[in-house]
């Protein structure tokens, strides 16, 4: 037994020994990768600021008269941020992909402790099962004094207790284990939506750079021509609101208060990271200007940037999306999401949509980007919230003969979405 026990303290010590090595290798690559993450993560927080910077240009651009520089230096500026949303992302990327190779480098130990673990393990309970063969007068008798057997005796006592301490390590470990391995699949998870997002911001750079040929093409670079185009988008969008009005006044619907969350609840999700409202909702002071044919405001602008993402409020179906847009016609690209509690979502005047009709998505997940597509004088998010039960869709014919399908809704459908964020 003597013998089994000097085995098994000797391989007990080589097993620490290539440990400790082991841990010294994954430490350094450890140390590596975390030196390069923090150095992505702060070339991302430079470009976040940067990012900022370009909003803050935007807003004041948008708050100045609507002249063709200003279009123009608009479209530059927004070029501007979104070629940087593009180099945040790609940084991100990088990011994400240096901490799954950390997290794979730490599971890659997690396991190779595991097996040497095991090792250990089995080693002891071979050298318990073969003291075990031996009757406590054979050990007696084996032993020169009764100091030796003792010492075996204790020895036996330590195996045991090591036995019970490996086995309680090793759950321990696969338990860090498994989790190590379900951080490493949402890090996966995650660098696929970023990728997405990576390409939806190339798409929506490229019709930036067609939008402002566009413009100097239409208005031949001339301020004259571009006040031309204003004006027939600004009687364009009159009519849209004076026929939207005659379509919602066809429609009754009585609210049942029950049928949908309480005021104050605060069940929304604010669609963007950065919150900045240019006109709330019904009669405000803007439209008894003669804004929205003096009949009200049927939900929430937001003034952002163009490319800028837009999340879901609350989780639930898309109802429907338009992706096609007509010149100068109603909500431009836009996504209606139908929600489990009564309640229904628009988010309008996208650049661009990335969900399908009848998703099922959750709160929060990116569901296009901001732009100024419709009729639309400025990028911004329009964002209505509806009694789910009002909503109907009614065909719609544009100025340049398309036609499009809108949503619609009885007026006692409309909510204030400022009472549910």
């Amino acid at each position: 037994m003597r013998l089994l026990s000097t085995q098994f303290v000797l391989s007990l010590v080589v097993l620490a020994g290539l440990f400790s090595t082991a841990f010294l290798t994954h430490a350094q690559t450890v140390e590596e990768l975390q030196k390069k993450i923090a150095d992505q993560t702060s070339a991302i927080q430079k470009l976040e600021k940067e990012i900022l910077q370009y909003q803050g240009d935007l807003n004041t651009l948008a708050t100045k008269k609507k002249t063709l520089s200003n279009a123009i230096a608009t479209l530059e500026i927004t070029r501007k941020k979104l070629e940087t949303d593009i180099k945040l992302t790609q940084k991100k990327v990088d990011t994400t992909d240096l901490k799954i190779r950390q997290i794979g480098s730490e599971i890659s130990y997690k396991e190779d402790e595991i097996s040497g673990r095991i090792a250990a393990l089995r080693e002891a309970l071979l050298a318990i099962y073969e003291s075990d063969e031996q009757s406590l007068a054979e050990i007696a008798l084996s032993n020169d004094s009764f100091s030796g057997l003792w010492n075996d005796l204790e020895t036996l006592e330590q195996f045991s207790d090591g036995v019970s301490k490996n086995v309680d390590l090793i759950k321990v470990l696969k338990h860090e284990l498994e989790n190590k391995n379900k951080k490493q699949k949402a890090e996966k998870g995650k660098l696929l939506g970023l990728k997405d997002e990576l390409g939806d911001q190339k798409k929506i750079t490229e019709d930036n750079k067609k939008q402002t040929a566009t413009l100097l093409a239409q208005t031949k670079n001339k301020e004259s021509e571009y006040q031309k185009l204003l004006s027939a988008k600004q009687a364009s969008k009159d009519q849209f609101e004076k026929e939207l009005y005659d379509l919602e006044s066809q429609l009754k619907f009585i609210l049942d208060p029950n049928s949908i969350p309480a005021k104050g609840s605060k069940v929304l999700l604010w669609p963007l990271d950065v919150i900045r409202i240019t006109q709330y909702f019904g009669n405000t002071e803007f439209s008894k200007t003669g804004a929205y044919s003096g009949h009200g405001h049927n939900g929430v602008d937001f003034g952002v940037g163009g490319g800028t993402k837009v999340y879901a409020a609350l989780s639930g179906r898309v109802l429907a999306v338009n992706t096609k847009v007509a010149s100068m016609c109603q909500y431009g690209k836009w996504v209606l999401i139908q929600h489990d509690n009564g309640l229904s979502t628009l988010y309008a005047h996208l650049s661009l949509v990335s969900v399908n009709s009848g998703d099922v998505i959750k709160t929060g997940k990116i569901i296009g980007y901001s732009g100024d597509t419709g009729y639309s004088f400025g990028e911004h998010l329009h964002f209505t919230v509806y009694a789910s039960k009002a909503v109907t869709f009614k065909e719609y014919t544009c100025n340049s003969g398309a036609k499009l399908t809108i949503p619609v809704s009885a007026f006692s459908g409309y909510l204030n979405p400022m009472d549910y964020m």
